[in-house]
């Protein structure tokens, strides 16, 4: 009777504590694996890993020296080799160690078992990165990091370099210019589109960048940022008397890296292999990254003048595409929809756009015309992004890798109050001046005069 009163007595705790660790679980991940899944899962590799591997068909025959050396010690069963294992490195969000592959193994054969792997140590997703000739990293996921993003404390960043997501395998996505000059951002209505772009213009507004905007949505986009664009069109009109003047700026750039070093006038600008990063910096003009929003708008026609300004239009945007990054003009494309029907010049312009990242689209035309060039794995995953998972986007480049990031909130007022403090670092670049935005004046209410009291009188 005693031992069943102390069962009773126990047993409200214990469900408390129960269910507490479900609650931290679902409503705090990070928190629950630090405490409870890292443990566990750490104990489960030490304790697994050499019939784990044996299990994944990672094991080798032992060498003849080894196999003499256990039989002249011990009388137990010489067993396959295991990759040599590394310090395990807990993380906040997983583990990661690094594995010696044995001879006749390749980082591809870890790779195709990572799906074992995950399952057998208890951990959300393993993903495998080669450091070097023969040695591996595998980066252990204890849960789902897209589902609540919160971007590492330590991200890469620096000039015309944005974190600016979070990929699956827990580590920051950063946009990097210099790399990847240019880029198609495609996604629906409430995809989360808009708040990459948002992201893109707050981490670039600090930096010493000329921002140029065509939002042929009125402008609704990119007009909260008009305190740091240089140049603005919201209208498919404006936008033919500006990409002009981009194009003669490109022009203008590599005439001054002709003169500089000492090349010929008459050389071609195809022809010109430096960049405006050899010049020295006082005389390196300001890079310019322009947003295309809504690019379709660009390509639709209703009349045959609206054609000939069309042709005009897309052929300087494929010239800046493929010669503005050695001047320092880079693009980044975004829109709801880009197909091959939009008219002639649209896979010409998306060949020119290295990088890619393809939200949540209506149709599957969509995502091929996004991702199936480079890697045709990855147009499904594109098309099984769910809508209740804004933000959530499938990044590739033309290297043919590919993964999955998500965007973090990040509120427009905030955004745009970014901008506003980065007001004076909008260069002077006299060709873009007719087309600076004006600056809405901000309404400060002022508060209402304190009551005086009145004297008191007989």
């Amino acid at each position: 009777m005693t031992d069943l009163t102390t069962l009773l007595e126990l047993g409200g705790p214990l469900a408390a504590l129960g269910g507490g660790t479900a609650y931290t679980r679902a409503k705090y991940p990070a928190v629950y694996w630090s405490a409870v899944g890292g443990p566990i899962s750490t104990a489960r590799l030490l304790s697994s890993y050499s019939s784990v591997m044996e299990a994944c068909g990672l094991t080798v025959a032992p060498s003849r020296l080894r196999v003499l050396a256990v039989k002249a010690t011990t009388r137990r069963e010489v067993r396959p080799v295991p990759p040599r294992r590394g310090i395990i490195r807990p993380t906040t969000t997983g583990l990661r160690l690094r594995l010696r592959l044995a001879p006749g193994q390749e980082p591809a054969d870890v790779a195709a078992s990572a799906e074992r792997l995950r399952h057998a140590w208890g951990v959300h997703a393993v993903y495998v990165l080669t450091v070097k000739p023969g040695v591996v990293e595998l980066r252990l996921v204890g849960y789902d990091v897209l589902r609540r993003v919160r971007m590492p404390r330590k991200t890469v960043s620096g000039f015309l370099k944005v974190p600016v997501a979070l990929r699956e395998d827990a580590t920051p996505f950063v946009r990097d210019y210099r790399t990847v000059p240019h880029q198609l951002t495609l996604g629906a209505t409430l995809s989360g589109k808009s708040m990459y772009l948002r992201h893109l213009i707050a981490g670039l507004a600090p930096q010493p960048v000329a921002l140029v905007g065509i939002d042929c949505k009125r402008g609704v986009e990119l007009a909260p940022f008009v305190a740091r664009l240089s140049a603005l069109a919201t209208d498919p009109d404006e936008a033919a008397e500006l990409l002009p003047v981009l194009v003669k700026e490109m022009e203008d750039r590599y005439d001054l890296i002709k003169t500089r070093q000492g090349i010929a006038p008459d050389t071609p600008d195809e022809e010109i292999t430096s960049d405006i990063w050899g010049l020295p910096e006082s005389e390196r003009p300001t890079p310019v990254v322009l947003f295309v929003d809504e690019v379709a708008e660009l390509f639709l026609t209703a009349t045959r003048k609206d054609e000939e300004r069309r042709d005009e239009m897309v052929t300087q945007l494929i010239r800046l595409a493929q010669l503005g990054r050695a001047a320092g003009i880079y693009l980044e494309v975004c829109g709801q929809r880009f197909g091959a029907e939009l008219g002639k010049g649209a896979t010409m312009l998306r060949a020119q756009l290295t990088g890619r990242v393809c939200h949540r689209v209506n149709d599957e035309a969509s995502a091929k015309m996004a991702l199936g060039d480079i890697a045709p794995e990855a147009v499904s995953a594109a098309c099984a992004i769910a809508p209740e998972l804004p933000g959530l986007a499938v990044a590739g480049d033309t290297s043919g890798g590919w993964s999955r990031i998500r965007t973090p909130y990040l509120s427009l007022g905030n955004a745009a109050e970014i901008c506003r403090e980065s007001a004076h670092l909008v260069p002077d670049l006299p060709a873009l001046k007719p087309f600076q935005p004006e600056v809405p004046i901000r309404l400060v209410e002022t508060p209402a005069p304190a009551a005086l009291p009145h004297p008191v009188t007989d």
